[in-house]
């Protein structure tokens, strides 16, 4: 049985009525012991609480204790739900419908990364109604935002679900009522041994994506518009490996660790497993399945590195989140799609429905030391 617990997290100013708020969590958990909380703030992922083989809780999932900890470490986008459009936007431009249409660009000056708007959906505050486990975002009309030739108003609907088998869901649902770009993503970050364990247990994480090709990109991380193979090199994950010995093939390379979009095989409206995560020492492992066609892997590369004098990044209980001590597995369509013909299309029509789901399985099982 899954119960529901709504509690107050703090408050905050919502960007789109300039007002203060009341930041609400809401905590979904089974009866054997599982929990995940969401704040109303970004529709954030803030806690994942999991049991190892031996029933040992841990919180999973990186986050802050409160409103203040996500305003001061914004750029990170912990747990948030990102859009309207995920990812990298080349140059911030695009056509759409024959038109030339700029967003806001926030990454170097010349991307939009990851997010497409001033009012993206990880500022602003998501209200839920008599189904607290349904959330639903609707822009005002009465105020414009950054992203110059399309529709201003994109309601969005995300369903959070939780059941006894260890599989936290979430349905991401939305309606244009003219033509749009949609590719809507959730950035959380895991580490299975906890969420402040750090660097040393993140490399011993075992990895698998099911993909033979991720999106290849410039020195900047911006797609060229093909698809580099990936068999028999340290992008490949086709079956378990050690991340540690992965990440360290990569020292020599300019990001110093993954933020790649793989290219998972998954036929249309299925959803279906496309990666695993195990960590042996503890047991517990997370399986990743949708129906989008992209995974964006990153290794918290921009996270501080203390090991060179970074300034520690504190998290929940005072936990130190630092450089390759967490990752992300972003179900997406490709990034800066809509400037390439060949990738799968991110281009929503008026009657359309985007609809993206992902189901994240949570389990134990026996420990491999």
């Amino acid at each position: 049985m899954v119960r529901v617990i709504e509690d107050m997290f703090g408050i905050a100013v919502n960007p789109m009525t300039q007002k203060t708020d009341q930041v609400r969590r809401f905590t979904l958990s089974t009866d054997r012991g599982m929990c995940v909380s969401i704040i109303t703030l970004g529709a954030i992922i803030q806690r994942i609480n999991v049991p190892d083989v031996d029933g040992k809780l841990e919180d999973v999932c990186l986050g802050y204790d409160d409103v203040a900890g996500y305003y001061r470490n914004q750029p990170a986008y912990f747990g948030a739900t990102i859009g309207r459009v995920a990812n990298r936007v080349a140059r911030g431009r695009f056509k759409l419908c024959g038109k030339e249409v700029s967003v806001s660009r926030n990454f170097r000056g010349q991307v939009s990364a990851p997010r497409a708007a001033l009012w993206a959906f990880d500022s602003v505050i998501w209200g839920c109604g008599g189904n607290t486990q349904r959330w639903r975002y609707l822009p005002s009309t009465s105020r414009r935002t950054a992203t110059k030739g399309t529709p201003e108003r994109l309601p969005v609907n995300i369903n959070f679900s939780l059941n006894d088998t260890g599989c936290f869901g979430m349905r991401i649902e939305a309606r244009a009522k003219a033509t749009t770009c949609v590719n809507i993503t959730n950035h959380a970050y895991f580490n299975l041994a906890g969420h402040g364990s750090g660097r040393d247990t993140l490399l011993q994480h075992m990895l698998m994506i099911k993909a033979q090709k991720i999106v290849d990109t410039d020195l900047e991380q911006i797609p060229t518009g093909k698809l580099m193979r990936i068999r028999n090199t340290p992008y490949d994950f086709s079956s378990l490996v050690n991340l540690g010995k992965r990440i360290g093939q990569l020292a020599n390379c300019p990001i110093h660790g993954f933020d790649n979009n793989y290219c998972v095989d998954v036929p249309p409206n299925r959803v279906q497993l496309v990666a695993r995560v195990v960590h042996p020492c503890s047991g517990r492992f997370m399986e990743v399945h949708t129906n989008q066609p992209g995974v964006q892997f990153y290794t918290a590369n921009n996270l501080p590195d203390e090991d060179r004098g970074g300034a520690p990044n504190i998290g929940k209980a005072g936990a130190h989140y630092v450089r390759h001590g967490s990752f992300c597995l972003e179900t997406q369509k490709y990034p800066d799609a809509m400037n390439h013909d060949d990738f799968p299309s991110i281009v929503l029509n008026p009657g359309q429905l985007y609809d993206h789901q992902v189901v994240y399985r949570f389990g134990a099982c026996p420990k491999r030391i």
